[in-house]
């Protein structure tokens, strides 16, 4: 019955990808060119409710839906690590015009080459699990 439910939170989440415009190509080039705010309204949007919901999470001790408490690490954060991180990541959605989640909208919605792009990100995530011990973390 668990399975269902995240199934549908992806399926709206597909829509709202979709209907927001966040899964086109066409926002994603305007937003790496800096012509239009739309992308940056979406991110920051989702950024502003994240950090509420983590306010939330914390203040009132929110359990998981499996009824475990929900708790943050405070890690020691080196930054030369996520920079090297979001610039691959950003190298890859500027290439593809896509990350994660519009990918996934996108073949939904029938657009069939992006699965070419699917392919070559779980390729990419199998290469990593394979030099996962070699790399620095």
């Amino acid at each position: 019955m668990r399975s269902l439910g995240y199934l549908l939170i992806g399926i709206f989440f597909g829509i709202t990808m979709f209907k927001s415009e966040a899964a086109s190509w066409f926002r994603i080039y305007e937003m790496f060119k800096f012509d239009a705010f739309h992308m940056y309204g979406i991110i920051g949007t989702a950024v502003g409710i994240g950090v509420v919901m983590v306010w939330v999470i914390k203040r009132f001790r929110v359990r998981s839906f499996y009824g475990t408490p929900i708790t943050f690490d405070n890690k020691e954060t080196k930054i030369v690590r996520y920079a090297m991180g979001g610039l691959i990541f950003g190298l890859g959605w500027g290439l593809a015009g896509a990350c994660p989640g519009p990918i996934f909208t996108l073949a939904g919605a029938g657009y069939l080459p992006i699965l070419v792009v699917l392919a070559a990100a779980i390729l990419g995530t199998y290469a990593y699990g394979l030099l996962r011990d070699k790399l620095p973390h």
